[in-house]
């Protein structure tokens, strides 16, 4: 699960707000364990989400580097190859 979670910071454009809520969902999936919660749990479960968007953000916000920004599409590609390399 935690493989969809990407690194945020320091990329131009910044990341979106999609991004920051798709981080947040699978650390919350992660952390509970299941990728969608029961009934009774549903409220606290996306009560979680939210809340973790919301501090994730605030980070990035905060968050400093002198390093130069990284281009999403070379890293994607980064990351196609890992992936091609494992297989």
């Amino acid at each position: 699960m935690c493989r969809n979670i990407r690194t945020l910071h320091n990329f131009e454009p910044a990341a979106t707000s999609e991004e920051v809520q798709a981080a947040a969902l699978q650390y919350v999936r992660k952390i509970a364990g299941t990728t969608k919660p029961s009934q009774a749990n549903t409220e606290a479960f996306d009560e979680a989400v939210e809340q973790i968007a919301h501090i994730t953000q605030h980070l990035l916000d905060a968050l400093v580097t002198n390093a130069p920004p990284k281009n999403r599409e070379v890293e994607a590609e980064k990351r196609r190859a890992r992936f091609e390399a494992r297989a």
